[in-house]
């Protein structure tokens, strides 16, 4: 059950601002919520499956020290990644010639492939041991910060800053890398000297990916231009 836990919150805190958590809104702008959600479910599962079965096969290759410091490191890379931000090509405007169930999952299947939730299944299924909680708790991660993206997404854009999002999402999980490369590290490396040396670099690194090289406003300015769009419509 922890693992469980653990997945479904590091996956809810990863997808938040990311570009399959836009798709799903720019889909619920032609498409109902509820199937919206079915396409996000088919598609979320066919994918996580996928990931954890290579982190699950990865964990039985590679001595388990050696998978906590990788983990260690991937969570540091999401973290960057996600106060970057990311931003969402055209998906949704592809021609697929399907219902929207089935439209949806696969524009949500390839979008998520390679994607930083993606990654990051395969790197907790890698060190656990629990490849079927993985799968649930990640799938009902996605569900649920897709479901917000969908449901919520109009009001967290118009009053919560989108770089508020990203940058708490991001800290979790240095925070979580951190320590986790914390308790993975030999002790000779936990010296003052060392420790500097990490601190110094983070920092430089999240000056470049959260300031010099984020992009700013993809995730709200797609959403609150559809829904001024449709408000013109309407009238």
């Amino acid at each position: 059950m922890a693992s469980f836990i653990k997945a479904l919150l590091l996956v809810v805190v990863a997808e938040m601002g990311d570009k399959t958590q836009l798709l799903a809104m720019a889909m619920a702008s032609k498409y109902k919520a509820k199937q919206v959600l079915l396409g996000v479910l088919v598609a979320t599962i066919l994918n996580h499956a996928l990931a954890v079965a290579v982190g699950s096969y990865l964990s039985t290759m590679i001595p388990m020290n050696v998978v906590k410091i990788v983990a260690a490191v991937s969570f540091l890379v999401f973290g960057l990644w996600t106060i970057r931000g990311d931003k969402l090509e055209d998906e949704e405007n592809k021609k697929v010639k399907f219902g929207p169930i089935v439209t949806v999952a696969i524009a949500f299947f390839l979008a998520e492939m390679g994607d930083k939730t993606q990654l990051m299944t395969i790197t907790i299924a890698a060190e656990n041991t629990q490849p079927l909680f993985i799968l649930m708790g990640t799938t009902v991660g996605m569900l649920i910060a897709d479901g917000i993206g969908i449901l919520g997404g109009a009001w967290m854009c118009r009053h919560i800053p989108e770089v508020y999002i990203k940058w708490v999402a991001g800290i979790v999980f240095m925070f979580f890398g951190t320590l986790t490369l914390y308790n993975s590290v030999s002790n000779s490396l936990l010296t003052p000297l060392y420790i500097s040396l990490f601190l110094g670099i983070l920092g430089v690194l999240i000056y470049l990916f959260g300031v010099k090289f984020a992009y700013f406003g993809q995730v709200c300015e797609r959403k609150v231009i559809k829904i001024e769009e449709s408000e013109v419509v309407n009238e």
